[in-house]
């Protein structure tokens, strides 16, 4: 029998995370996270900021990129293309949602 651990983090969507903070709480390496933002597939609240800082979206974001880390080796680029993939998906789906919302109900 294997037991799997998970862990639960409540989270406020106007939470703010530290860079550190992001690093920790999502599995990533700070080297990892660092070229994750530099290409711009995690992107800071402000970009310019001398200390960067996230909104809660952005964890779910990093999980997902130390999941695909783990479970299928890709590197740094790889991952930006796949999060910025994922993130493209995500908002087609969300048009697709809202344009079938516009539709005339057919019984």
């Amino acid at each position: 029998m294997k037991i799997e651990h998970t862990e639960v983090l409540w989270m406020d969507q106007y939470q703010k995370l530290s860079f550190t903070d992001l690093a920790k709480l999502s599995g990533l390496s700070e080297e990892v996270l660092t070229e994750l933002v530099n290409y711009e597939a995690i992107v800071p609240i402000e970009i310019d900021a001398e200390k960067q800082t996230f909104d809660a979206s952005c964890l779910a974001i990093a999980k997902t990129a130390c999941r695909l880390q783990n479970d299928f080796g890709l590197d740094t680029h790889g991952l930006a293309v796949t999060l910025t993939l994922l993130a493209r998906i995500q908002d087609l789906e969300t048009q697709l949602h809202d344009l079938r919302m516009q539709l005339p109900r057919q019984i």
